[in-house]
């Protein structure tokens, strides 16, 4: 039979308290129960490890008499361990008979860890080593484990999984789809219009398959909203700057602008400034919760100088400079 050394199975000092012991268990527990992994035989064997190193350290007369035998057997580790170690004299029980089922944790102390209503689930068997047995008398008897006196697994939903999902603005727009894998199975998920860049999309039942015939997890995208070319989002309301020549900022006219929903034409006033800002309702995003309603487009004008421009123009225009200089002087007299 060999000696386990409990406060090393939970990464705890010898010395640890009861608090400390009790938070390296819960970590342990929620990192390697079956429920969490089913199938994974390693895992199962570190929660078992887990779980009755727990067992036998968090008794107060349970680990007195652990480190009396602990502190034994390192004294004849150090005398060159010759012959076999005696555990008659630390045998619980001699003779059998079930004995001890041990300390087990709360109720409360699983929904600390799991969530819920605690009931993490329990798995078959005695789960404990020979070792524990034999000081503890734990053989023979059935582990009250994680389900308070009951081996029955009970029904968990699976676990939910996220996946990181980047869309453009005119998905955004228009509402996509994406083809996402989790684990061995792909889906179709469908991205509703308005999203922004922080939007959770909760797909139900997509997540991890569900324990012991409890529903699927739930599998949440994580949206990212990248930046467009030509249009700034704000909020709902989509913002661009539009170029437009000199002549018609002086003279007026109009342009067109191409959206998301097709093409517009913006009527632009004479003697139009750079800067103006212009409205156009509804010409913006669909709104999240209400898809069909539509934030607004703002459009600021740009001016361009032309290019190419010839030597004639060039002439009008310093002709036109020298008479609208000429009747500024005259104005300023």
């Amino acid at each position: 039979m060999d000696f386990k050394d409990y406060y090393v199975a939970l990464g705890v000092s010898p010395d640890a308290d009861e608090k400390t012991i009790k938070k390296a268990y819960q970590k342990l527990a929620k990192k390697y129960h079956p429920d969490v992994n089913p199938g994974d035989k390693a895992a199962e064997a570190k929660f078992k490890d887990a779980m009755e190193a727990y067992q036998a350290i968090s008794d107060p007369e349970k680990r007195r008499k652990y480190d009396e035998l602990r502190q034994d057997y390192q004294q004849w580790k150090s005398r060159g361990g010759r012959g076999d170690y005696n555990w008659d004299r630390w045998q619980s029980n001699p003779g059998g008979g079930g004995g001890s089922q041990g300390h087990t944790m709360s109720q409360e102390d699983f929904a600390e860890m799991f969530g819920g209503s605690g009931r993490a689930g329990g798995f078959g068997g005695d789960g404990y080593s020979d070792f524990f047995s034999t000081l503890f008398g734990g053989g023979g008897g059935q582990s009250r484990g994680f389900s308070g006196g009951s081996n029955v697994r009970r029904a968990r939903a699976g676990q939910d999984h996220e996946v990181d999902v980047q869309v453009t603005l005119e998905e955004t727009y228009n509402g996509t789809t994406r083809l996402i894998r989790t684990g061995e199975k792909q889906i179709e998920a469908k991205i509703p219009k308005g999203v922004r860049t922080g939007s959770k999309v909760r797909l139900t039942g997509q997540g991890g398959p569900g324990i012991s015939g409890g529903p699927g997890g739930n599998l949440y995208l994580n949206i990212t909203v990248s930046p467009h070319a030509r249009f700034v989002r704000d909020g709902d309301d989509l913002r661009v700057k539009l170029p437009i020549d000199f002549y018609k900022a002086i003279l007026g006219g109009e342009a067109s602008i191409l959206t998301f929903g097709g093409e517009v034409s913006l009527k632009i006033p004479t003697l139009s400034q750079s800067g103006k800002k212009f409205r156009l309702k509804g010409k913006g995003l669909p709104n999240l919760e209400n898809p069909l309603q539509y934030g607004d487009l703002f459009v600021e004008l740009s001016i361009v100088l032309p290019e190419n421009i010839s030597t004639q123009e060039l002439e009008t225009l310093r002709g036109l400079a020298d008479t609208r200089g000429t009747i500024e002087v005259t104005k300023e007299h």
